[in-house]
């Protein structure tokens, strides 16, 4: 009943003209960021962070939210029509959607994915309204102690978890961790690691970090792959609506995707990209047409896109209630509310239960905008998409700088966010991931003020970690990722000793 009630009052805040508003203008401007490729909802939050500076908390948030899964809607066009990611998490798609595209099922092939979307994002909702309430309530126990567990755990997971090698995860979290520290110390005044710069003094800013990592860094990356030309590709609108067998075949796979989506979306640091690949995964091992996946099947656009929309809603738990991002786009999230004097945690859904309920309610509205606004406007996307690389990216990249400039009119920070485009470059061509080293540089100034008033309170006892209940038991599961990390590291060195060695004995 209480649940009710809330989702009842955020519906009549989220009905609000304001915020009906700035949520279309969110899934809208997601959509056109998301449909572009290697640009991503990461970018798309960053290049749009500044401009909600000047608007209320829940505006803000609803807009925010909106160009989340706008965007991650956006990236399955791309995914579809060019073979080509507009998101990472909509890499899945690309394996039957495109096959799809090739057989002249676009338009089949982009309604199903939009009718997946809609169904994962309407089930992520409704996991959040039902369970971002009792998780509250538990985490009200928590102390310093258990923020301290908690993020640790975070920031652990999101490395161990993470694509590609754990130990790379780890080295990343540790940079951002050491990138939070730089600046004035709020508790004993001194300047840590400003080399003198007076600039520095107050810091990195958040929006300089993102839009360097994964703004800049994604259009280099893109350019280096895309030197030349447009997308040159046409949709055929006689084969448009699914056929029953079709809908009857997609219904099954959106249900598990979004299950699948909204369990791994509520763990801190795993995000869509894994959500996606695990349902496709599942769906392909328990589906009676394995032979069909990967050449065109329908089931494997719904069951990516359902389980990345899924986990895109339910992100947003451990991000309000516990002050952990679920994704790496969620730290953003967590700094647009701190921006505000809003501290995500437990005490969020009593304090500013408006914006909490608010924002849920906003996603039953967005993602029906979503449905409503992107089948019709399929051949807009696919013409934007003719849009030469040399006339896109360098619009992206002035957008981009006067974004920056706008935070402190401080033309320092434009060089600044170049260098962190240059280092978001370098991280991907040597295949560090990017997502945990900001969410180290999100967290570690949490963490190191939850460790300080843990020790203050325990008069510098460090055990009292291990004898709570709740952060010994979570300190403990960190225990075991980062043994799971290091055993991986090791059984992959392995295989590629063993690869290099049988190459050459032959």
């Amino acid at each position: 009943m209480e649940i009710i009630t809330g989702f009842g009052n955020g519906l009549l805040v989220a009905l609000q003209p304001a915020n009906l508003f700035y949520c279309f203008v969110g899934v809208f401007l997601g959509t056109f960021i998301g449909v572009l490729p290697g640009i991503g909802s990461m970018a798309a939050i960053a290049m749009i962070l500044p401009l909600t500076f000047y608007l209320e908390p829940t505006s803000a948030l609803v807009m925010i939210a909106g160009v989340y899964y706008g965007a991650e809607y956006g990236g399955s066009i791309a995914s579809i029509l060019m073979n080509i990611p507009g998101t990472p998490s909509s890499s899945i798609t690309c394996i039957d959607g495109y096959p799809m595209a090739r057989e002249g099922r676009a338009g089949v092939a982009l309604f199903g994915s939009a009718i997946a979307s809609f169904g994962g994002g309407m089930i992520g909702m409704i996991v959040m309204a039902v369970l971002a309430p009792g998780l509250a309530d538990l985490a009200l126990n928590f102390g310093p102690t258990e923020y301290f567990a908690v993020i640790l755990l975070g920031l652990v997971a999101a490395s161990a978890v993470s694509n590609g090698s754990p130990v790379k995860g780890i080295t990343m979290v540790v940079a951002g961790l050491m990138l939070g520290t730089v600046g004035v110390d709020i508790t004993t005044g001194a300047e840590r690691f400003t080399m003198g710069i007076p600039e520095m003094r107050d810091g990195v800013h958040l929006v300089i970090v993102a839009m360097g990592l994964f703004g800049v860094g994604e259009l280099i990356v893109s350019i280096r792959a895309n030197a030349s030309g447009a997308f040159q590709n046409e949709i055929d609108y006689k084969k448009f609506y699914p056929s029953r067998a079709e809908w009857k075949a997609m219904f099954g796979p959106i249900l598990r995707g979004s299950g699948i989506g909204s369990f791994f979306g509520a763990l801190p640091g795993t995000g869509q990209t894994v959500a996606s690949a695990v349902a496709y995964a599942v769906e392909k091992k328990i589906s009676p047409n394995k032979e069909r996946f990967g050449k065109g099947a329908i089931e494997g656009v719904a069951v990516p896109e359902a389980a990345n929309n899924s986990a895109t809603q339910t992100a947003f738990i451990p991000t309000l209630t516990l002050g952990v991002p679920g994704s790496a786009s969620m730290a953003l999230v967590i700094g647009a509310l701190m921006m505000y004097g809003i501290v995500p945690g437990p005490r969020l859904l009593v304090d500013h239960s408006d914006l909490f309920w608010g924002l849920v309610a906003s996603f039953l509205i967005g993602n029906i905008l979503l449905l409503i606004l992107n089948i019709p406007l399929i051949g807009l996307w696919v013409r934007l998409l003719k849009i030469p690389y040399r006339y896109m990216y360098p619009t992206i990249i002035v957008l981009i700088c006067v974004g920056v400039y706008s935070l402190n009119n401080n033309v320092f920070d434009v060089w600044l966010t170049l260098v962190f485009g240059w280092a978001g470059y370098l991280m991907r061509l040597f295949r560090f991931e990017p997502a945990p080293f900001l969410i180290g540089f999100v967290l570690g100034p949490m963490m190191e003020e939850q460790l300080r008033r843990a020790m203050l309170l325990s008069r510098g006892d460090p055990t009292t970690f291990l004898t709570r209940p709740i952060s010994g038991t979570l300190i403990a599961i960190t225990g075991l990722l980062l043994v799971y990390a290091i055993v991986s590291a090791v059984r992959q060195r392995r295989r590629v000793r063993k690869a290099a060695e049988a190459l050459s004995e032959t």
